[in-house]
């Protein structure tokens, strides 16, 4: 029988948290999208101001970050014309998303979700999406018990 490590709601809800901060510091209106390891939304905010567009885009990329467990940036140039991987973005019903922004969420090297962002510029839904990611390792590692800090 296997054993699968998921996302909870209130993990979904400290990524989610992380990303919105550092949006706001950007001053950006972002939106973002937390799925479980199979790709499915746990959660989702649109800021306000956030793009419509956006809405379908975040979650795209934070299913493909979670079903490839690569972050989507590292599809971009892997899929252009003439690469063994063009075409790839047609995948999953052309969900697929090659669009930065997109990254897979691991605990302890297993890949337990994905987070998505869109709204701003590549480079800055990738920033956000590694904000989100760190909030929630760092807020992970101040709960564990003394004895359980990772060493």
């Amino acid at each position: 029988m296997l054993e699968i490590k998921r996302l909870s709601l209130e993990d979904a809800r400290l990524l989610i948290r992380g990303a919105t901060r550092r949006a706001q510091a950007l001053k950006v209106p972002m939106v973002i999208a937390v799925t479980d390891e199979s790709g499915h939304l746990i959660a989702f905010e649109r800021m306000d101001g956030g793009k419509i567009l956006s809405t379908t885009l975040a979650v795209d990329k934070a299913m493909t970050a979670a079903v490839s467990r690569k972050a989507t940036h590292e599809y971009n140039a892997a899929a252009l014309p003439g690469q063994l991987t063009f075409g790839i973005h047609t995948a999953l019903g052309g969900r697929f998303c090659i669009v930065g922004g997109g990254r897979p969420v691991a605990i302890g090297g297993e890949i337990v979700g994905g987070i998505g962002i869109s709204g701003g510029a590549p480079e800055q839904d990738m920033d956000v999406a590694q904000a989100g990611i760190d909030h929630f390792l760092k807020s992970r590692a101040a709960k564990r018990p003394p004895g359980k800090q990772k060493k």
